[in-house]
C-alpha cells in the first residue's frame, strides 16, 4: 500500500492507539474546491461506508458561497436538500499536515445513483467509457503556483495588493533561490508524501516566487483526486507557516502564468496502447479536434484565459509537436513511457472535467480514426495558420453550450449544467468594477 493511505483495520488501530480522532469526509465541488465535514472518528468507523450528507446547494453556489438559481438540479423551489457523501474508502489517507486527522474522498449520490453533475461523477463516467474499449487512462499533473511571504489574512486585508513574493529574481530550475523558499516546499513534499501522495520533485519556475510540484503518475481517477488534494494540502500548510499560495492561472499581469500540465497516455493492461502509432494518432486527433469545444473544461475561469499570451509558456493555438514547448500539445517519451502533454490548462483548472474531457475527446478520435494535423515544425507562436483556441471565458462558454459532442459524451444534463455554472461567472465579472477601470478613467474621461 502506498505510504500514507490506510485501510479501514488501520484506521481502527490509529483511532485505538489515539493518534486519529477525526475523520474528514471530502468531495470536490463544481471548481474543484474540497467541501465537507470532520467527523469524529469513532462515529465514522460504526459504519465506514456510510458516509455523512451535504446540502445540495453545493453544486449550485458561487466562489462567494452564493446559491445561484437557474439550476435545475437544486434549487429554492425545490427546497435544496441533501445529497448522500459515499465514501471511497481507497482514497482514506493520513493528513500528516493536520493533528489527528484523516481524510476520506467521497462520491456524492442520490439514492443509489451517483450525481451526474458532480465532478467525481464527470470523470468516472468516461473512466467506465475507457474500459468498456479494453483501455485504463493513466496520468500525471504538473503543478504551478506562486508563494508569498504574507498570510492570506494579511494578503486579504490589502485586497491582495503589493504582495511579498518569496524570490525576488526569475528561478526557473534556480538552486540557490530555490533553497529560500525549502521551508515551504520541503514540507509540502514531506506532508503530501506522507499522506499518500508520492512525490517527484520541486523546482523554481518562470516567475518571482513561482515553483512547481510534481507528483507521480497513476491510473487517471486516482491523479485527478491527488491534484485536488496537493492544493487544498498545500493551500493549509503555508496557512500554517504564515505564507500564503495562489494557483490562479494569471495573478499578476507582469508575470508569467501558472500552468497545470496534463500527462495523459492509455493503457491495455501493462501495455501503453501509445506505442502504437495509430491509436496514439488517432487519439491525438480527437484531443486536438474537441479541445477548442470542449476549452471550458481546460480553462474555466475569467483568469484562465490572461495566460494565453505569445513567448509565455502557455500556447495560444491548437497545434502538437513532439518535444516543443510552443505547442499546445507536446509529445514526450518512447515506447511505454509515451504519452500526449497537454499545455493548455492552468493551474486554476478542474482536473475531473479537464481529464474527464480528455479521455471522452482521445475516445472519440480513436472510435472515428480521427488524423491530426501534420506536426508542428518550429515556434507556435510565429505561427500564423494554425486553429485558434477560444480567448475569454465567454467565447468557450457558447462553443462548449453549441458543442454536438459534448453533450453525446457527458449529456445534456451536465453541459447545460456547467453552461449555467459558467455563464454566471462571465455575468459577475462584467458587472464588477475593475482597478484598472478606476485607473483609466477616474479622472481621464
Amino acid at each position: 500500500m502506498t505510504p500514507g493511505l490506510l485501510s479501514v483495520d488501520d484506521l481502527r488501530a490509529a483511532v485505538a492507539a489515539g493518534t486519529i480522532d477525526t475523520v474528514i469526509c471530502a468531495f470536490p465541488d463544481l471548481y474543484g474546491r474540497l467541501m465537507g465535514k470532520r467527523l469524529d472518528a469513532r462515529f465514522f468507523l460504526e459504519d465506514p461506508e456510510h458516509g455523512t450528507h451535504a446540502c445540495d446547494y453545493l453544486f449550485t453556489v458561487d466562489m462567494e458561497m452564493e446559491p445561484i438559481e437557474g439550476y435545475g438540479f437544486a434549487s429554492w423551489a425545490k427546497g435544496y436538500g441533501d445529497v448522500h457523501l459515499v465514501p471511497d474508502l481507497a482514497t482514506l489517507r493520513r493528513c500528516s499536515w493536520l493533528d489527528r486527522t484523516a481524510l476520506v474522498l467521497c462520491d456524492a449520490a442520490l439514492g443509489h445513483d451517483p450525481v451526474r453533475v458532480a465532478p467525481r461523477s464527470v470523470l468516472a463516467a468516461q473512466v467506465a467509457r475507457a474500459g468498456e474499449h479494453g483501455y485504463t487512462a493513466k496520468a500525471a499533473s504538473e503543478l504551478e503556483y506562486f508563494l508569498y511571504r504574507d498570510s492570506f489574512t494579511d494578503a486579504a486585508a490589502r485586497d491582495h495588493r503589493d504582495l511579498h513574493p518569496a524570490g525576488w529574481y526569475i528561478e526557473d530550475y534556480h538552486l540557490l533561490q530555490a533553497s529560500r523558499t525549502e521551508d515551504l516546499n520541503g514540507p509540502f513534499r514531506r506532508h503530501l508524501a506522507a499522506s499518500g501522495i508520492p512525490v517527484e520533485s520541486t523546482k523554481g519556475e518562470w516567475g518571482r516566487g513561482q515553483h512547481e510540484l510534481n507528483i507521480v503518475y497513476c491510473d487517471v481517477a486516482d491523479m485527478a483526486d491527488r491534484h485536488v488534494l496537493l492544493k487544498h494540502a498545500c493551500k493549509e500548510i503555508a496557512d500554517q507557516l504564515g505564507a500564503s499560495i495562489t494557483f490562479m492561472a494569471k495573478p499578476d499581469s507582469a508575470e508569467a502564468g501558472s500552468s497545470s500540465h496534463l500527462h495523459l497516455s492509455l493503457w491495455r493492461g501493462n501495455v501503453n496502447v501509445f506505442a502504437s502509432d495509430e491509436t496514439f494518432r488517432h487519439f491525438l486527433g480527437g484531443w486536438l479536434a474537441h479541445a477548442a469545444e470542449l476549452m471550458v473544461c481546460f480553462a474555466p475561469t475569467i483568469n484562465s484565459y490572461k495566460r494565453y499570451q505569445d513567448q509565455s509558456w502557455a500556447p495560444t493555438a491548437l497545434a502538437w509537436s513532439p518535444d516543443n514547448r510552443t505547442a499546445g500539445f507536446r509529445i514526450v517519451g518512447e515506447g511505454p513511457a509515451k504519452r500526449i502533454e497537454c499545455r493548455i490548462p492552468g493551474a486554476d483548472v478542474n482536473p475531473y472535467l479537464a481529464y474527464a474531457a480528455a479521455i471522452a475527446s482521445g475516445l472519440d478520435g480513436i472510435e472515428q480514426g480521427t488524423e491530426p494535423p501534420a506536426a508542428l515544425d518550429g515556434d507556435a507562436y510565429a505561427t500564423d495558420d494554425l486553429p485558434p483556441m477560444p480567448r475569454t471565458l465567454a467565447e468557450a462558454v457558447a462553443a462548449f453550450d453549441g458543442s454536438d459532442f459534448a453533450r453525446r459524451a457527458f449529456g445534456d444534463d451536465v453541459v447545460d449544467h456547467y453552461v449555467h455554472f459558467f455563464r454566471t461567472e462571465v455575468a459577475q465579472y462584467d458587472a464588477a468594477v475593475t482597478d484598472w477601470e478606476r485607473r483609466r478613467y477616474f479622472e481621464r474621461i
